[in-house]
C-alpha cells in the first residue's frame, strides 16, 4: 500500500466518521424512537393475543404492566388518566389505580391484577378493556395525553352567524343562522351537535393520529378568534385556529403548529382530512327539498368547474382530479369548505335516509374523504374557509373576494339551468327582481309586476305569433279549395305552388308562429329553475300562500296515489290547480283558432292532456313558480283577445289585394321554394319517360 493510498482511505474514514458524528440522533429524538419501537412492540403482542388468544385471558403479563405504568408516567399532569370505553386508570402514589366498566360491572384495578376471581368471563373481559385501551395509548404517542378530558364548547359569533366549538376533535360542533327559522323552529340550525365532525389524520412512518380523538384546550385570542390547542411532547404543539370573520358567514380555519418536525417526519407532504355531515331538514317540503339536496364540488383552477353528485338516493365518486371546495349543500342552505390550496383527491358518498329513524329529520348523510398538501416544519401548513349561510347569489358572489387568485363560483351553489337559462336569470331576471325588492315588500306582488314586464318585453313576438296563426286560421277556406281543386297526387307539385302564392299574397309564413313561442322558451324556461332557487321566496307569503317557496297545500291526504305519488305528492295545491285551469281555457282559445284543429283530433286531445300533465308535475313545487305561470297565461288571454280588436279576416283580406296589385316580387325563400319544385318537376318527368320506355 502506498503513501497515497494510505493518505486517501485517513481521508475517507475523516469524512464518514464526521457525517456520522454530525447526524446521530438527539435525545428528543432518541426518546420519540424509544416510544416507537414501545408503541410497536405493544402493536405486535396485540396482534399475537389476536392471534393465540380465544378469550381466555385472566391476567395481564408484566410487560402489559410495565407499558401501561410507562403510558401513566409520560402522561402530562393535567391529563394523567387513561380513559378507554370504560376503562378509568391513574397513577396514584406511584401506582397504578382505577376502574374497568364492562357488562354494566366496574371492576378495579386491584382485582385485574389478582389471580383469581368469583366471576371469570367479566374479569377476562375486564382484562381484554386494559388491553385494547393500552394498545389505543400506545399508538398516540406523543398524542396519548390528549387521549382524556371533558368536552367543552367556546361560542364565537357575529349579527349573522352563531358557532360553538368543541374541544373534543376541536371542530365546530354546531352553527346557527341568525334571521332565519325552519318549519318548526324559530331558530335555523345548520347542523347540531353530533350532526358534523371532521377529522386530520397526521402520520409518520408507523403511527396515525386522528385529531377527532383528542381533546384540545381552548384559548381566547380575541372577541372572533379562539386557538384549539395540543400540547404535546418534546415542546411541539399542534391546533386550529377559528377566525369568524365579521358580518359575514364565513370562518377562517387555519392548521397552526410549532416543532412538529420532531413528530412527524418532513418526507410526510399530505395529511388525510374526514369530514362527516347529516344535512338537516329545514322546509316544510321534505320531498322536493331532498331532491335539491346533496353533494357540490369545485376543480380547482381559474376555468374550474363546479359539479354535484346524484341528488336523488344515493350515490358515491371518486375524484382524482385536484378540488377547490366541497359542500354539503341544502336547498337554500350550505356548508362550503374551501381550501387556500387544493384538495388532492377526494372519495365522497351520499346517502339517503329513507331507512333511518331520523329520516324526518335527515335529508342526507355525506362522508368526504380528501388529502392536503402539509409540511411538519412550517408553522401554519394549511388554512380554510367555512362558509355556513343562505344561498343567496348577490351574497355569494360577494365571497370570491376571499380567493383573489380565482373565480371561486360559489353561486353555482343556485341551480339555475343550463348555461343560457343561467345567463338569463343572472342577467336579467335577478337584477329586475332585486330592483324591484326595493320598491315592494310583498313578493307576490314582486312577481306579478315582474311578470307583466316580462309580457310587456315579449308583447311584439307574443303579437307577431298571434298575426301569423289568425292569417292561417282565415286562410284556411282558401287552402281547402286549392286541396279539391287539385286532388291527385301528380298535381302536388301545382298545389304547393298555389298554396305558396295564397301565402305570399297575405304575408303569411306557415312557421310564422313557431319562431317567435322558441324565442320566448328560454325565459319561460329560466323561471322554472329561478323560483324553487329563490331564498328570497322563502317564508313569504301571499294570500293563501304561507310559503311562496312551497307547495300552497290546500287539501291533504295520507294516501299515496300509485305511480304519480313521488311526483305529485299527497295534497292539492291551488295555485298549481288555478294554472292547470287557466291553461285549459287557453288550450280551448287557441285550438277554436286554429283551423288544422279539426282535422286532426288526436292532435287536439294531446294539447289537453298537456295541463294535466303539467298539473301533476307543479303540484310539488313552489307555489311562487305555479302563481307565476297562472298570472302569465291569463295575461297572454287577455293578449289574444286584445290582438283580435286589431287583425280582422277583413284586414287580412285587404292586404292580400293590395299585395296582388303589388309588382310580384319574390322573396329568397320563396325562391328557393320553386327551385325545389322545379327540380321534383324534372325528376318527376324523367321517372315519367323512363317508365314509357319499358
Amino acid at each position: 500500500m502506498d503513501k497515497n493510498t494510505l493518505i486517501g482511505m485517513l481521508l475517507m474514514g475523516v469524512v464518514i466518521f464526521g457525517f456520522m458524528w454530525l447526524n446521530q440522533p438527539s435525545e428528543a429524538e432518541m426518546a420519540e424512537r424509544q416510544r416507537q419501537l414501545d408503541s410497536i412492540a405493544a402493536v405486535q403482542r396485540a396482534n399475537d393475543r389476536a392471534a393465540a388468544v380465544t378469550g381466555n385471558v385472566d391476567t395481564l403479563s408484566r410487560e402489559d404492566i410495565t407499558l401501561l405504568t410507562g403510558v401513566l408516567q409520560n402522561l402530562p399532569a393535567d391529563h394523567a388518566t387513561i380513559n378507554n370505553e370504560g376503562v378509568v386508570l391513574s397513577m396514584k402514589d406511584g401506582k397504578i389505580d382505577g376502574t374497568i366498566t364492562v357488562a354494566d360491572t366496574t371492576v378495579t384495578w386491584d382485582e385485574i391484577i389478582a389471580t383469581t376471581s368469583n366471576n371469570p368471563a367479566t374479569h377476562n373481559l375486564a382484562v381484554q378493556a386494559v388491553q385494547r385501551a393500552l394498545d389505543v395509548y400506545a399508538k398516540n404517542g406523543s398524542f396519548a395525553g390528549s387521549l382524556t378530558g371533558t368536552e367543552e364548547f367556546v361560542t364565537l359569533e357575529n349579527d349573522s352567524l352563531k358557532v360553538e366549538l368543541s374541544t373534543k376533535g376541536g371542530i365546530i360542533a354546531k352553527a346557527t343562522l341568525k334571521g332565519y327559522k325552519t318549519y318548526k323552529t324559530p331558530q335555523l340550525v345548520l347542523f347540531d351537535k353530533g350532526d358534523n365532525d371532521y377529522s386530520f389524520t397526521l402520520s409518520n412512518n408507523t403511527q396515525r393520529f386522528e385529531t377527532k380523538n383528542f381533546y384540545f384546550t381552548p384559548k381566547q385570542l380575541n372577541d372572533s378568534t379562539v386557538l384549539m390547542n395540543l400540547q404535546l411532547d418534546g415542546g411541539a404543539q399542534w391546533g386550529l385556529k377559528y377566525t369568524l370573520v365579521p358580518g359575514s358567514y364565513m370562518v377562517r380555519m387555519e392548521m397552526v403548529q410549532q416543532h412538529m418536525s420532531r413528530i412527524i417526519p418532513l418526507n410526510i407532504n399530505l395529511i388525510d382530512l374526514d369530514w362527516h355531515q347529516k344535512i338537516s331538514r329545514h322546509e316544510f317540503g321534505k320531498q322536493f327539498e331532498e331532491r335539491n339536496s346533496g353533494v357540490y364540488y369545485k376543480f380547482a383552477g381559474k376555468g374550474g368547474d363546479v359539479k354535484y353528485m346524484r341528488e336523488s338516493g344515493s350515490d358515491e365518486k371518486e375524484i382524482k382530479e385536484k378540488l377547490k371546495w366541497v359542500s354539503a349543500k341544502n336547498q337554500f342552505f350550505s356548508t362550503v369548505l374551501i381550501t387556500d390550496s387544493v384538495m388532492s383527491t377526494a372519495k365522497m358518498t351520499s346517502a339517503d335516509t329513507k331507512d333511518s329513524p331520523d329520516y324526518e329529520n335527515y335529508l342526507k348523510d355525506i362522508n368526504i374523504h380528501t388529502l392536503i398538501p402539509y409540511s411538519s416544519d412550517q408553522a401554519q401548513p394549511a388554512s380554510f374557509y367555512f362558509y355556513m349561510g343562505p344561498n343567496r347569489y348577490h351574497m355569494l358572489s360577494s365571497y370570491d373576494k376571499f380567493s383573489p387568485k380565482e373565480d371561486l363560483k360559489l353561486t353555482y351553489l343556485i341551480p339555475l339551468g343550463w348555461k343560457l337559462f343561467r345567463w338569463i336569470n343572472t342577467g336579467i331576471i335577478i337584477p329586475v327582481f332585486d330592483w324591484l325588492g326595493k320598491f315592494m315588500s310583498n313578493y307576490g306582488l314582486i312577481i306579478l309586476v315582474l311578470t307583466i314586464i316580462l309580457k310587456v318585453v315579449l308583447s311584439p313576438l307574443t303579437y307577431k305569433t298571434y298575426i301569423s296563426q289568425a292569417k292561417m286560421r282565415f286562410l284556411a277556406p282558401d287552402i281547402a279549395k286549392i286541396n279539391e281543386k287539385y286532388p291527385n297526387q301528380e298535381d302536388a307539385i301545382k298545389k304547393q305552388q298555389k298554396t305558396m302564392e295564397l301565402y305570399r299574397l297575405a304575408g303569411a309564413n306557415p312557421m310564422g308562429g313557431c319562431l317567435p313561442m322558441l324565442l320566448q322558451m328560454p325565459i319561460l324556461i329560466a323561471m322554472f329553475t329561478f323560483f324553487p332557487s329563490s331564498i328570497e321566496l322563502r317564508g313569504q307569503s301571499f294570500l293563501w300562500a304561507n310559503d311562496l317557496s312551497a307547495p300552497d297545500k290546500i287539501v291533504e291526504w295520507s294516501t299515496h296515489i300509485p305511480f304519480i305519488s313521488n311526483t305529485f305528492g299527497n295534497h292539492i295545491s291551488l295555485f298549481c290547480l288555478l294554472m292547470t285551469v287557466t291553461n285549459i281555457i287557453y288550450t280551448y282559445i287557441t285550438t277554436k283558432s286554429q283551423a288544422q284543429s279539426q282535422s286532426m283530433p288526436g292532435m287536439k286531445a294531446m294539447m289537453y292532456m298537456m295541463p294535466l300533465m303539467f298539473l301533476v308535475f307543479f303540484n310539488n313545487y313552489a307555489s311562487g313558480l305555479s302563481y307565476y305561470y297562472f298570472i302569465s297565461l291569463l295575461i297572454t288571454i287577455l293578449q289574444t283577445y286584445s290582438c283580435r280588436l286589431f287583425i280582422t279576416e277583413d284586414k287580412v283580406r285587404a292586404t292580400m289585394a293590395k299585395n296582388a296589385a303589388k309588382p310580384k316580387k319574390k322573396s329568397k325563400w320563396l325562391e328557393r321554394m320553386e327551385q325545389a319544385q322545379k327540380m321534383q318537376q324534372q325528376q318527376q318527368k324523367q321517372r315519367s319517360n323512363a317508365q314509357r320506355r319499358r
